[in-house]
């Protein structure tokens, strides 16, 4: 076992928070294990979200009738931006071991935005690229504010409102929110393969991972890879059919694009519309919540500290300057992964140089016409397996965070449950909404403000016209934010664990306190370059 956890004098968490890091790490956030386990491990970190990593970019290509040929390349960018955002997050973010890929949380404002311009509602066409190119000029504003949230540290004072009474249902609701995700529940499941992969997964790594280090380590590997080849026998032998959602399909690899030209602008000059542009900051701002959850999940299975306002602070603006480069690049923006969070938790490795050699992989197969057709042979009933293994163990972590409070105490067991209940309860309800098109026309907002503009509704004189496209931007905004449970959890749990009296030992913010790591112990990139050119810089800073 690695004893970089146990002396928390990195940057990884504080010399004075005196945490243990948890004897079910393999390798510390600053392990580098040898090369070409090293390489294998990036891998497995990243097969745990390539389900999540397509299915966001299939999704945005169907909704905008985008041509099969374009959809591939679409894709691999996203691939990309994953590799270039994770590298550019591990190295001059908050450095924790976290892949950045497509955001769920920013799906519902995207497919808004999509709605609305493929049935005509702005200047430009109708067709997939000017959808594309919509949708492109909102990430990029959108992120532009969360950059500047995140490095004005705005978010970072958040921290000292947050206590283990928020985070705890935050990090719950992570995986909770998803538990009906399609690829789970859907009513062509085969749950054979489904159960076979699960199983798999369950037995490397709970049961066998004391009888061999490569279960240990590489469980989710053998498990998809056992299972996907039982689905590609099945389906070459003809057992199973292409009506099965099992089916493996490896005549598309085959007839794959072997290099994919990905680069800037690739789809054009993006454009900005005010509305989409507000309507995608609410999604930003889900993101910012989950990510937030992210952080301190990854430090609670580390063993480190909680994070610093200075280390949160880091990780949203970088986060935000990831979302600008999706936007130029031409993606549906870029967040921290959950999924990567729980493969932590089952496998043990938590190396920061792990994750950066896997994000360099993905960076180059993005590129590689034939990985991205072959991620996608993967099926359903296999990510499905892996996704109730990897969002059951990150509620397992949000869950761990409660030992910090007293369960005895009304409020915060009141606090805990309510929050976990809106969370998933309002998200249900928004579902009854395909989009915010639809949110709006049963609250009617646009009716109820039609009266107040004296010209043509759609035009109006420049004041009632502006109150009437704000009004529609919080409607869209509360059904962004709605639709996403650990947002709607989080910030129900955030209000009530401020407002209802409490003492700091009660809600956890005194143990907390003590294993947060101090300021002082986060160094940026620029501080860390800064001490290598002048050996005493850092004499001079303490």
């Amino acid at each position: 076992m690695s004893d970089t956890g146990d002396d928390v004098t990195d940057d990884a968490g504080g010399s004075d928070a005196e945490v243990a890091v948890s004897e079910d790490i393999e390798y510390g956030i600053d392990d580098k294990p040898p090369l070409g386990e090293s390489f294998v491990l990036g891998i497995q970190h990243y097969l745990t979200m390539v389900g999540a990593n397509i299915a966001v970019p299939l999704i945005l290509a169907d909704a905008m009738g985008m041509p099969g040929d374009v959809a591939a390349r679409f894709i691999g960018t996203f691939f990309v931006v994953s590799g270039i955002a994770t590298l550019a997050q591990t190295t001059f973010g908050n450095r924790y071991p976290i892949v950045q890929g497509a955001p769920f949380s920013m799906l519902a404002p995207a497919l808004a935005i999509i709605t609305v311009v493929t049935a005509g509602g702005v200047d430009g066409g109708a067709g997939w690229e000017t959808a594309l190119l919509q949708l492109q000029g909102a990430i990029i504003v959108a992120a532009t504010v969360q950059v500047a949230m995140g490095y004005l540290g705005l978010v970072g004072k958040l921290r000292r409102f947050l206590s283990p009474v928020v985070i705890a249902p935050t990090i719950m609701l992570i995986g909770l929110a998803l538990f009906d995700a399609d690829q789970i529940v859907t009513d062509e499941q085969s749950w054979l393969l489904l159960g076979l992969t699960l199983g798999l997964i369950l037995l490397f790594s709970q049961y066998l991972d004391v009888k061999s280090r490569a279960f240990r380590l590489y469980p989710v590997v053998l498990a998809l890879g056992i299972a996907w080849a039982v689905a590609a026998t099945l389906s070459v032998t003809g057992v199973i059919t292409d009506a099965h959602p099992g089916y493996v399909d490896l005549a598309d690899v085959v007839a794959a694009d072997p290099v994919l030209p990905i680069y800037p602008f690739q789809w054009g000059t993006p454009e900005i519309t005010t509305s989409f542009a507000i309507g995608m900051f609410a999604g930003v701002l889900a993101s910012i919540v989950e990510s937030i959850g992210d952080y301190y999940a990854v430090a609670n299975l580390t063993g480190s500290g909680a994070p610093s306002e200075k280390r949160i602070n880091h990780g949203i603006g970088m986060e935000g300057l990831m979302n600008v480069f999706s936007g130029i690049m031409g993606t549906g923006g870029s967040t921290s992964y959950s999924e990567n969070v729980g493969a932590i938790g089952l496998t043990g490795v938590a190396s920061r140089y792990v994750v950066q050699l896997g994000a360099v992989v993905m960076l180059l197969f993005g590129f590689v016409g034939y990985f991205g057709q072959l991620v996608e042979t993967i099926p359903d009933p296999i990510v499905g397996g892996l996704f109730i293994a990897m969002f059951a163990q990150i509620v397992a972590v949000g869950v761990s965070n409660l030992r910090h409070v007293d369960l005895d105490s009304s409020r915060n067991v009141f606090v805990v449950g309510f929050a976990l209940f809106v969370g998933l309860a309002i998200p249900a309800y928004m579902g009854n909404f395909e989009t915010t098109l639809a949110f709006r026309e049963a609250i009617g907002v646009e009716a109820t403000l039609a009266p107040l503009l004296e010209a043509d509704p759609i035009a109006g004189t420049p004041v009632e016209g502006w109150l009437v496209a704000a009004a529609i931007a919080v409607v869209d905004t509360v059904f962004i934010i709605g639709s996403t449970g650990m947002a709607v959890g989080g910030l129900a749990a955030l209000v009530l664990d401020n407002t209802i009296p409490g003492t700091r030992e009660e809600r956890g913010l005194a143990e907390w306190s003590r294993i947060t790591e101090d300021e002082s112990e986060f160094d940026t990139f620029w501080e860390r370059w800064v001490d290598a050119e002048d050996p005493t810089a850092e004499t001079t800073r303490e």
